[in-house]
Order: structure tokens, then C-alpha cells, then sequence
């Protein structure tokens, strides 16, 4: 059987699939970039040919710039704190300890609800008249009176990186596990015998292991953060005055609360742009760091 024959049934057998992605993928995806040219509403004319003008407008617009340094502001914060949780947690559940099994089951709850769920809980926690948030400070004499945490400026991002947080760092604490698993005993036994710490050990033998791992994790939780949508929308939609408007949450206004669908067409290619960035540069990171190990 030539290698020719054996490409050819490889495609045959693929064709399906690709039909499928391109059915499902492909046209939705040429219709959005043609929309993107034109001033099309979402109910009535199909709108006309305008150019480059919805990408100059939503570029150069103070909206866009302010919502993607929420944006990146929220995402940056999030995932930095996942990381360091996560793998806080992970060292303290590779430990050896009664009820280890229990409380494995039980990190894992936050990340296997769905964010709607989540994000509905937590909002009851910040409600401010009745939060378990506002009566734990009030009762401990850390407030004097309730406060609307999502209902300020000032605190609403916050309480939001705190619930995704809440929410996705058991993923992180998951896949370091993982790794930490692989981390041979006898080395980190002959590491105690030499004297190192407790940080010298975490540094020089046990990092190397989590290290690629972590940047899988990195990647995976920086995409998701900075196209985030349901959680912030169920918990302030975008509020308030926009204080956690987020690029995704921009998209949805403007294409189905404005019913401009050819600025939506175009913001939502500039946010696809952007997260293709971020996973390009973050795959050349891992292709280094894979090289350098």
C-alpha cells in the first residue's frame, strides 16, 4: 500500500469532520467578517458597504480602550491569583494527611458547577442586605454597616476576580497535582538529607516539574479570562457605570442591545484577533521552554 493511497483515505476518512467544521465554523465565520464592512442592523436592512470604518470606530473609540483595560486588568489579576492558589493547594493536597481523598473531591466542586451557578451564589453572597460577606465583617467588627459591593465602582471589580478566582483555581491546583505526582520521592528525600528548604526544594526540584505543565494551565486560564462573559454579566452586567464591562460584554451590547451588527461583527474579529494573539505568543513560550528543558 503506497503512502499516497494511505494520505488519500486519511483525507476520506477527515472529510466528514471537515465538512462538519466547515458548515458549523467556516461560513458563520466568512459571514461575520463580511458583516464587519458593512453598517447592517440586527433587525431590518442589510446595511450598506462602509469599509474599514467599524474597525476605526471601535478602535479609536474610548469605550473599546477603556473596556480592554478592564479587560486586561481583570484577566492579569485573576489568573495570577489562580495560579498562586492553585498551586498553593496542590502542594498542601500531595501531602500525606487524613481525609486528603475528601477534600480533593471537595476543591474540585467550584470548577465542576457551571458559572451561572456560581456566579448566582456568590452574588448572594455580596447581596448588600442580606450577604453572608456583609454579616461575617459586620459580626467580626470589620464593617459598620452593609455595603453593595457590586453595586460600587470602586469594589465591583474585586468581588468579581474573587468569585472567578474562587471558581477556576481548582483547575490550576488539578493539573500542578498532576504534575507534582511525577516528581520522583527519592529526589526530593535526598534534597532533605543535603538541607535544603523548604523553598530551595520547591525552587530547584519540584518547579522544573510543574513548569510546563503550569504554562498549559496558563495558557488555558488567560484565554478564558479575557473573553469572560457569563460570570460578570449574571453577577453586575457590565456595571456599574461600566466599572467591569468587559471586551465580550461590549460585543453583546453592541450587536444585540444596539442592534448594530456590523460594529458588532467587527469588535467581535477584533476579540478574536486579539485571544489568537495572546495564544500564539503563549504557544511560542511553551515551544521555548520545552526547548530550553
Amino acid at each position: 500500500m503506497t503512502s499516497n493511497w494511505i494520505t488519500t483515505r486519511a483525507w476520506l476518512l477527515m472529510l466528514p469532520l471537515l465538512i462538519v467544521m466547515i458548515a458549523i465554523i467556516g461560513w458563520p465565520l466568512i459571514d461575520t467578517v463580511r458583516l464587519s464592512f458593512t453598517d447592517a442592523k440586527l433587525v431590518g436592512t442589510a446595511g450598506g458597504f462602509v469599509g474599514l470604518d467599524n474597525y476605526v470606530k471601535m478602535l479609536s473609540g474610548s469605550n473599546f480602550q477603556r473596556t480592554l483595560v478592564t479587560t486586561t486588568l481583570f484577566a492579569v489579576l485573576s489568573v495570577a491569583a489562580e495560579m498562586v492558589i492553585g498551586v498553593l493547594a496542590a502542594l498542601l493536597l500531595n501531602q500525606q494527611f487524613y481525609g486528603r481523598s475528601v477534600l480533593r473531591a471537595l476543591m474540585i466542586l467550584p470548577w465542576a458547577l457551571p458559572t451561572v451557578v456560581n456566579a448566582t451564589l456568590w452574588r448572594l453572597i455580596y447581596n448588600p442586605e442580606y450577604g453572608a460577606l456583609n454579616a461575617a465583617l459586620t459580626q467580626i467588627g470589620l464593617l459598620d454597616t452593609y455595603r453593595s459591593w457590586l453595586g460600587e465602582p470602586g469594589t465591583a471589580l474585586t468581588a468579581l476576580i474573587v468569585a472567578d478566582c474562587w471558581k477556576n483555581f481548582p483547575l490550576v491546583a488539578l493539573i500542578a497535582l498532576a504534575a507534582l505526582q511525577a516528581v520522583p520521592r527519592d529526589i526530593t528525600a535526598a534534597s532533605m538529607v543535603d538541607g535544603a528548604g523548604a523553598w530551595s526544594r520547591f525552587r530547584f526540584v519540584i518547579m522544573p516539574y510543574l513548569a510546563g505543565p503550569l504554562m498549559v494551565a496558563l495558557v488555558l486560564r488567560t484565554i478564558e479570562a479575557f473573553k469572560v462573559f457569563d460570570l460578570i454579566w449574571v453577577m453586575t452586567r457590565g456595571g456599574p457605570a461600566n466599572s467591569t464591562r468587559t471586551l465580550s460584554i461590549l460585543v453583546y451590547q453592541e450587536a444585540f442591545s444596539f442592534q448594530r451588527a456590523g460594529s458588532g461583527a467587527s469588535l467581535a474579529l477584533i476579540v478574536t484577533l486579539l485571544v489568537t494573539v495572546l495564544a500564539v505568543a503563549y504557544a511560542a513560550l511553551i515551544r521555548k521552554s520545552a526547548g530550553a528543558s
